[in-house]
């Protein structure tokens, strides 16, 4: 019997995927921290797009830079790597965050984060009915479906959630969902090619020079002073993107796309737990409601991991 890799382990899996999503979950409170220190307006959707290219780009710089190192050599992709690349780049960092950038200004923080959790859906859709590499089955939808209710019930506070539904809001967030779910199936494929450590650290670079290109061609502006704190926080979410894609991004190489994705549930949790930390709203924060809510995306995450543990 073949020896499971490292990262096919279900302990692996498991702690590696939640460290990824607590990283991602921080990027909530630092964005809203980085958007006072750098001077950007909630309302100013071409700064955000600047501020986010900028972050992504530093983000590629380190990966390749830190890969590099760890390899004792240049990692600079081969000449069929670059059409991969540029289609990850495309999905993962432009589509994705332009279309989540501007659909969050039209709709509520509530409503965004609930629609988020839709990408774990349409990433283990699109890995089974389009790309074929996974089947559905009945418990894996039923741990999905457990999952997205408490992801619903942590962010259910009794407002937000009406006000109808506007295309460059609640279906702006929904595109970028896709667009994420596209790039994890996508991604699980290249990387039978591409060593997908790569793959991330140039679509980033590639990704964030050309959000650098659309924000400024909208006109955003970074006003800020840029002090000390400015660029220690805008580093920190460099290293957020730069360390959560890439152990992302090889444990899609090694596991079925619905085993990693579903842990993307958890992201939504972590945002709201550390944003009422760090943003100093815990006086508000429904801690019942938001302990029940993660005893659920933590069933769904168990049902579905238990299903497609042991397949390829």
């Amino acid at each position: 019997m073949k020896k499971k890799h490292l990262l096919q382990q279900t302990g692996a899996v498991w702690f590696f995927a939640m460290v990824c999503c607590f990283l991602w979950g921080s990027a909530f409170p630092c964005i809203k921290i980085g958007y006072a220190l750098f001077g950007i307006d909630s309302a100013d959707t071409a700064s955000q797009i600047l501020f986010a290219g900028l972050r992504f780009t530093l983000a590629g710089v380190l990966v390749v830079l830190f890969y590099s190192i760890m390899q004792r050599k240049p990692m600079l992709p081969k000449k069929s790597a670059w059409g991969m690349i540029g289609m990850i780049s495309m999905f993962q960092t432009v589509l994705q965050y332009f279309f989540f950038y501007v659909g969050l200004a039209h709709t509520t923080g509530v409503k965004g984060s609930i629609i988020e959790a839709a990408n774990v859906f349409m990433a283990i859709i699109f890995a089974s009915l389009i790309f074929h590499q996974e089947r559905i089955d009945l418990p894996k939808a039923v741990g999905c479906i457990i999952g997205f209710a408490g992801v619903v019930l942590v962010n259910l506070t009794g407002s937000g959630l009406g006000g109808g539904i506007r295309i460059d809001g609640e279906g702006f967030m929904l595109i970028a969902c896709a667009a994420y779910a596209m790039s994890s199936v996508l991604i699980k494929r290249f990387s039978e090619r591409e060593d997908p450590v790569v793959i991330s650290g140039y679509q980033f670079a590639v990704g964030g020079l050309v959000m650098m290109g659309i924000g400024f061609a909208m006109g955003g502006r970074l006003q800020g002073e840029a002090g000390p704190e400015a660029i220690a926080l805008l580093l920190y979410m460099a290293m957020i993107s730069a360390v959560a894609y890439s152990v992302w991004s090889l444990l899609l190489k090694y596991n079925p796309v619905s085993r990693v994705t579903v842990f993307g549930f958890m992201t939504p949790v972590f945002g709201v737990v550390l944003s009422a930390v760090f943003l100093g709203e815990a006086a508000s924060m429904p801690w019942l409601q938001s302990m029940i809510a993660l005893v659920l995306v933590s069933a769904g995450i168990y049902i579905v991991n238990r299903q497609s543990g042991g397949r390829e």
